[in-house]
């Protein structure tokens, strides 16, 4: 009796057609849990450095001052009080419970467009 040599042939190749479906499926990352930057608005702190403040804040949900450093992208000083962080949705929902945090936003890049104007119209 003579082996066959169907299996080499017809199930190899589906083989490969399923990891070649599977892999890049594996690797996709999930956008909703990827880390974007927010503005997080706090109460102005008493008596210590709004950065230490806002570094304190963000360890508590981050764990570590390390991981909160690493997070923090800027501290508003002057005109506000907040600072803006690279934060997951998880972590955004957990800043917002914090004492002293009164909002978190997510950071948005506005564009000016320029009309005619003034200055420009062909009157």
């Amino acid at each position: 009796m003579q082996k066959s040599n169907y299996f080499p042939t017809i199930v190899l190749p589906q083989i490969l057609l399923l990891l070649l479906f599977l892999i890049p499926s594996m690797a996709t990352v999930d956008s909703s849990s990827e880390a974007k930057v927010h503005i997080v608005y706090t109460e102005k702190p008493e008596g210590q450095e709004p950065e230490d403040y806002h570094i304190r804040t963000l360890t508590s949900v981050l764990g570590s001052e390390e991981a909160a450093k690493g997070a923090l992208v800027y501290s508003y000083k002057h005109a506000a009080s907040g600072f803006s962080a690279k934060l997951t949705p998880h972590q955004v929902s957990e800043l917002s419970k914090q004492p002293g945090v009164l909002q978190v936003v997510p950071s948005q890049t506005l564009h000016l467009h320029s009309g005619p104007g003034i200055g420009r119209m062909n009157v």
